[in-house]
């Protein structure tokens, strides 16, 4: 009866919370699942074998920006999943938002998609490439219901790359990588603005109401969950669009955080805010109507959070666009259920790669032998506390990033040429080479004042021509200590292994940008606007029209 009336209490509380309002109501409103009561099982009570998988990625969340790892920001819901779950302390993503979707879908380094390079651009004529199988087309395979919420960033210049075209049931959201949380609506140039929110393959013109993107994706999510049957398996990736840029809260979620005084920080913290309560109205849907007992619920950021647009990764190294750490070392945890080490924390090595074989193998699928994975199924390790398979991370080899100047092959022994921004972790080891990014610690101090305030950052002032840096990740997380100089011959082992995977990457896509994506010659929309086939269908078309004008003529005379 405790029990009953602490959910009873949550689900009336829900109501005032971030985007619980679709079924939150006592009165048949959209989320109640008739007869069925808050986490009760199937009336068969038949056990599934296939477990619900629930993905929930978040946009650019810096590293400290949990309540668990000593943020200001409260995160109550986080910190209790994360809690009653596995919580991944050696996590690795990508620094940017397309390289970590695209890793995360296919299983595959970026060297081996051609993504190796910054983002897919609104305007160009790129995409996760149309020969990669993706996680929703496998998990499809073996019967699961397979629906996507939110950023998908993977390009969509044709038809085929869509969500639905790669695997995905049901889609809603935005194929972008930002845009205005409430009116959906983004700019990517002068001139060149359009409307991103769809529903499936077409324009969402319905759901212009003005609803903050984070409210109204997690009614989509309450709504998936109450039509789908619990007895069938069901993969739902929620790719939230918060906490990115642009910085937008509704009004209340900034009450607790009006003693911040930067403005952006302070923003992003309501940001934040909302998020967390999302996912508690998620994770309460789950209960409500029968998935909870048999789901995996993942959660996980991008990539690092970015210090001027609000996000702290301290006391990590970097910021977001960077190889270090507070570029690519995420917040991130599993909550199950079926997890066996509940409670724990893992410190073994994951990466976003690793997803792909290990949901595939929890849902009982199989990878195929010619599907050559960069991930290893890392469920024994996270669920039973085992050593982890992976041994090393390949966070990238980006061959047309700015080069710096100084590098050389001298300076990498014969082996590499280190002006080619490169960064590769094996064991303890980590190696960096070319122009890494934006180095500076940024401590919380750094948000006290009205504005951005670079004068708490700590740099270090490297010697001039530097191009090559090693550092023991396991002794020193924080990247302190450049151990270059005293070990050459680890740094010749990791150039080695980083000229290996070279020797496997495929060219980079990175295209430049289309007049034709327009969406002003699209009709006011960001979608797909190029059709291959156009010229060799023109004939056709043509035949086909002077039928047409023939048997209405026809139609005419009679």
């Amino acid at each position: 009866r405790m029990v009953a009336a602490v959910l009873a209490g949550l689900s009336l509380l829900s109501l005032l919370t971030c985007g619980y309002l679709a079924w939150g109501s006592r009165r048949g409103g959209a989320g109640e699942a008739p007869g069925s009561p808050l986490g009760e099982e199937p009336a068969d009570g038949v056990p599934r074998s296939q477990p619900h998988i629930i993905f929930i990625l978040a946009d650019d969340q810096g590293f400290r920006d949990v309540g668990y790892h000593g943020s200001e920001i409260r995160t109550p819901t986080l910190d209790k999943l994360a809690a009653e779950g596995v919580k991944l302390e050696n996590y690795y993503v990508q620094p940017m938002c397309t390289p970590s979707r695209s890793q995360l879908i296919t299983g595959k380094y970026q060297i081996h998609t051609g993504l190796q390079h910054s983002i897919i651009r609104p305007t160009q004529p790129n995409c996760l490439p149309l020969d990669n199988v993706t996680l929703p087309q496998k998990l499809k395979e073996v019967g699961y219901s397979t629906h996507m919420v939110g950023k998908w960033h993977l390009g969509f210049y044709r038809r085929e790359c869509m969500p639905t075209q790669r695997g995905f049931d049901s889609f809603f959201g935005s194929l972008l990588g930002s845009g205005d949380y409430y009116t959906h609506f983004k700019c990517d140039s002068p001139g060149i603005c359009g409307y991103d929110l769809y529903e499936n393959d077409n324009a969402a013109w319905d759901h212009d109401n003005g609803i903050y993107s984070t409210q109204m994706y997690t009614q989509k999510v309450q709504q998936i969950l109450a039509s789908h049957n619990p007895r069938k398996p069901i993969f739902l990736y929620i790719a939230y669009q918060a906490v990115h840029s642009p910085l937008q809260a509704p009004g209340r979620y900034f009450e607790h955080y009006r003693s911040i005084n930067n403005i952006n920080r302070r923003r992003y913290a309501a940001m934040l805010a909302c998020l967390d309560e999302a996912i508690n109205n998620v994770t309460l849907a789950l209960r409500r109507y029968g998935y909870y007992e048999n789901s995996i619920i993942i959660y996980s950021s991008d990539n690092g959070g970015q210090p001027m647009a609000g996000g702290s990764n301290w006391p990590l190294r970097g910021s977001k666009g960077t190889y270090w750490e507070g570029g690519i070392r995420a917040v991130g945890f599993v909550h199950s259920p079926l997890l066996k080490n509940k409670g724990s924390v893992c410190k073994e090595l994951v990466h976003i790669t690793d997803w792909f074989p290990t949901l595939i193998t929890l849902a009982e699928g199989q990878i195929d032998e010619d599907i050559q994975l960069d991930g290893y199924d890392v469920w024994e390790t996270i669920s039973e506390g085992r050593r982890s398979p992976r041994v090393d991370i390949l966070h990238n080899i980006d061959p047309i990033y700015t080069k710096a100047k100084n590098g050389s092959w001298a300076a990498g022994y014969g082996i590499w040429n280190t002006a080619i921004q490169s960064a590769i972790r094996v064991n303890h080891w980590k190696l960096l080479t070319g122009n890494p990014g934006y180095s500076d610690w940024v401590p919380p101090q750094a948000f006290s004042n009205a504005g951005p305030n670079r004068w708490h950052n700590e740099r270090v002032s490297w010697s001039a021509g530097k191009t090559v840096w090693l550092f023991n990740i396991t002794a020193d997380p924080y990247e302190r200590v450049d151990l270059s100089a005293r070990h050459p011959e680890v740094v010749k082992q990791l150039l080695r292994r980083l000229s290996h995977f070279n020797k496997t990457a495929v060219p980079v896509r990175y295209p430049p940008k289309d007049p034709r994506s327009n969406p002003k010659l699209n009709g006011g929309v960001w979608g797909p606007w190029f059709k291959e086939d156009e010229k060799k269908k023109k004939p056709d078309k043509s035949k086909g029209a002077n039928k047409q004008r023939k048997s209405k003529n026809k139609k005419k005379a009679n």
